[in-house]
Protein backbone atom coordinates (compact mmCIF):
# COMPACT_ATOMS: atom_id res chain seq x y z
CA UNK A 1 0.00 0.00 0.00
CA UNK A 2 1.61 3.72 -0.71
CA UNK A 3 1.85 5.75 2.05
CA UNK A 4 0.05 9.02 2.12
CA UNK A 5 0.52 12.09 1.31
CA UNK A 6 1.61 14.25 4.73
CA UNK A 7 -0.63 17.10 5.08
CA UNK A 8 0.55 20.55 4.02
CA UNK A 9 2.14 19.01 0.44
CA UNK A 10 0.54 19.37 -2.47
CA UNK A 11 -0.26 16.67 -5.02
CA UNK A 12 2.27 17.45 -7.25
CA UNK A 13 5.10 17.80 -4.45
CA UNK A 14 4.18 14.83 -3.73
CA UNK A 15 4.23 12.49 -6.82
CA UNK A 16 7.15 14.14 -7.36
CA UNK A 17 8.89 13.32 -4.86
CA UNK A 18 7.27 9.30 -5.04
CA UNK A 19 8.86 9.23 -8.68
CA UNK A 20 12.15 10.28 -7.43
CA UNK A 21 12.59 7.58 -4.80
CA UNK A 22 11.08 5.25 -7.33
CA UNK A 23 13.81 6.14 -9.55
CA UNK A 24 16.38 5.90 -6.57
CA UNK A 25 15.46 2.55 -6.02
CA UNK A 26 15.83 1.38 -9.72
CA UNK A 27 12.21 0.77 -10.41
CA UNK A 28 12.35 2.31 -13.89
CA UNK A 29 15.52 0.24 -14.74
CA UNK A 30 15.41 -2.19 -17.64
CA UNK A 31 11.49 -0.94 -18.82
CA UNK A 32 10.32 -2.29 -22.12
CA UNK A 33 10.82 0.88 -24.61
CA UNK A 34 13.64 2.33 -22.64
CA UNK A 35 15.35 5.39 -24.28
CA UNK A 36 12.74 5.05 -27.12
CA UNK A 37 10.66 8.17 -27.75
CA UNK A 38 7.19 8.39 -26.71
CA UNK A 39 4.41 7.75 -28.67
CA UNK A 40 1.91 10.63 -28.12
CA UNK A 41 -1.80 10.74 -29.26
CA UNK A 42 -1.90 12.32 -32.72
CA UNK A 43 -4.15 15.69 -32.59
CA UNK A 44 -8.12 13.99 -33.01
CA UNK A 45 -9.29 13.45 -36.36
CA UNK A 46 -13.44 13.30 -36.77
CA UNK A 47 -12.33 11.85 -40.51
CA UNK A 48 -10.34 8.98 -38.66
CA UNK A 49 -12.32 6.23 -39.61
CA UNK A 50 -12.93 7.04 -43.89
CA UNK A 51 -9.26 7.61 -43.85
CA UNK A 52 -8.69 3.70 -42.10
CA UNK A 53 -11.53 2.56 -44.54
CA UNK A 54 -9.64 3.73 -47.75
CA UNK A 55 -6.38 2.69 -46.82
CA UNK A 56 -7.88 -0.90 -45.55
CA UNK A 57 -9.87 -1.56 -48.71
CA UNK A 58 -7.40 -0.06 -51.16
CA UNK A 59 -9.82 2.53 -52.62
CA UNK A 60 -8.88 4.73 -55.36
CA UNK A 61 -8.60 7.97 -54.23
CA UNK A 62 -9.07 9.37 -57.75
CA UNK A 63 -12.84 8.22 -57.28
CA UNK A 64 -13.61 10.56 -54.63
CA UNK A 65 -12.58 13.59 -56.84
CA UNK A 66 -15.19 15.93 -58.54
CA UNK A 67 -16.04 14.80 -61.48
CA UNK A 68 -14.37 18.30 -62.98
CA UNK A 69 -11.21 17.53 -61.34
CA UNK A 70 -11.57 13.76 -62.72
CA UNK A 71 -11.93 14.50 -66.49
CA UNK A 72 -9.01 17.46 -66.27
CA UNK A 73 -7.08 14.14 -64.96
CA UNK A 74 -8.38 11.89 -67.69
CA UNK A 75 -7.60 14.26 -70.31
CA UNK A 76 -4.31 14.63 -69.18
CA UNK A 77 -3.53 10.79 -69.56
CA UNK A 78 -5.92 10.35 -72.95
CA UNK A 79 -2.30 9.57 -74.72
CA UNK A 80 -1.71 6.60 -72.77
CA UNK A 81 -5.60 5.67 -72.52
CA UNK A 82 -5.52 5.30 -76.20
CA UNK A 83 -1.95 3.72 -76.57
CA UNK A 84 -3.80 0.73 -75.75
CA UNK A 85 -6.52 0.90 -78.35
CA UNK A 86 -6.50 -1.21 -81.44
CA UNK A 87 -8.90 0.56 -83.61
CA UNK A 88 -9.07 3.96 -85.42
CA UNK A 89 -13.09 3.86 -84.60
CA UNK A 90 -12.27 2.68 -80.96
CA UNK A 91 -10.06 5.70 -80.19
CA UNK A 92 -12.75 8.01 -81.96
CA UNK A 93 -15.61 6.83 -80.43
CA UNK A 94 -13.64 6.83 -76.15
CA UNK A 95 -13.19 10.54 -77.53
CA UNK A 96 -16.23 11.46 -78.42
CA UNK A 97 -17.61 10.13 -74.82
CA UNK A 98 -14.83 12.03 -73.28
CA UNK A 99 -15.42 15.46 -75.32
CA UNK A 100 -19.19 14.58 -74.51
CA UNK A 101 -18.75 14.43 -70.67
CA UNK A 102 -16.61 17.61 -70.76
CA UNK A 103 -19.43 19.19 -72.09
CA UNK A 104 -21.58 18.26 -69.98
CA UNK A 105 -19.21 19.18 -66.91
CA UNK A 106 -18.77 22.81 -68.18
CA UNK A 107 -22.47 23.76 -68.38
CA UNK A 108 -22.98 21.94 -64.93
CA UNK A 109 -22.92 24.67 -62.18
CA UNK A 110 -22.47 22.65 -59.38
CA UNK A 111 -19.62 21.91 -57.71
CA UNK A 112 -16.10 23.24 -58.20
CA UNK A 113 -14.95 25.20 -61.76
CA UNK A 114 -12.34 23.41 -63.08
CA UNK A 115 -11.59 25.27 -66.55
CA UNK A 116 -11.19 21.92 -68.95
CA UNK A 117 -11.76 22.04 -72.64
CA UNK A 118 -12.49 19.56 -75.30
CA UNK A 119 -9.96 16.99 -76.84
CA UNK A 120 -9.44 18.09 -80.08
CA UNK A 121 -9.89 13.88 -81.62
CA UNK A 122 -7.56 14.51 -84.92
CA UNK A 123 -4.61 15.54 -82.96
CA UNK A 124 -4.98 13.02 -80.82
CA UNK A 125 -5.85 10.34 -83.94
CA UNK A 126 -2.61 11.29 -85.94
CA UNK A 127 -0.59 10.77 -82.42
CA UNK A 128 -1.75 7.58 -82.10
CA UNK A 129 -1.65 6.72 -85.45
CA UNK A 130 2.45 7.78 -85.47
CA UNK A 131 2.49 5.76 -82.05
CA UNK A 132 1.73 2.26 -83.72
CA UNK A 133 3.73 0.30 -84.87
CA UNK A 134 3.62 -0.02 -88.67
CA UNK A 135 1.91 -3.34 -89.73
CA UNK A 136 3.89 -5.41 -92.28
CA UNK A 137 1.63 -7.42 -94.31
CA UNK A 138 2.00 -11.08 -93.75
CA UNK A 139 2.56 -13.17 -97.07
CA UNK A 140 -0.42 -15.33 -97.83
CA UNK A 141 0.37 -18.97 -98.85
CA UNK A 142 0.39 -19.14 -102.61
CA UNK A 143 -2.65 -21.48 -103.69
CA UNK A 144 -1.69 -24.94 -104.93
CA UNK A 145 -2.85 -25.69 -108.03
CA UNK A 146 -4.10 -28.79 -107.20
CA UNK A 147 -7.76 -28.57 -106.26
CA UNK A 148 -9.10 -29.26 -102.92
CA UNK A 149 -10.40 -32.88 -101.43
CA UNK A 150 -14.44 -32.72 -101.38
CA UNK A 151 -15.68 -33.98 -97.80
CA UNK A 152 -17.11 -37.17 -97.43
CA UNK A 153 -20.05 -35.17 -97.49
CA UNK A 154 -19.75 -33.41 -100.46
CA UNK A 155 -19.26 -36.62 -102.20
CA UNK A 156 -21.91 -38.38 -100.78
CA UNK A 157 -24.56 -35.35 -102.09
CA UNK A 158 -23.01 -34.26 -105.18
Amino acid sequence: MTKRRPPGMSNQEWVESQIKLAQNQGEFDDLPGAGKPLKLAEEHDPDWWVKDFLRREDVETEALLPSAMQLRKEKQQVHEKVRGMRRESEVREYLADLNKRIRLAIRDTTGPVVPTGPVNEDAVVAQWRMDRPSRTPVPQPAEASTPRKKSFWQRLFS
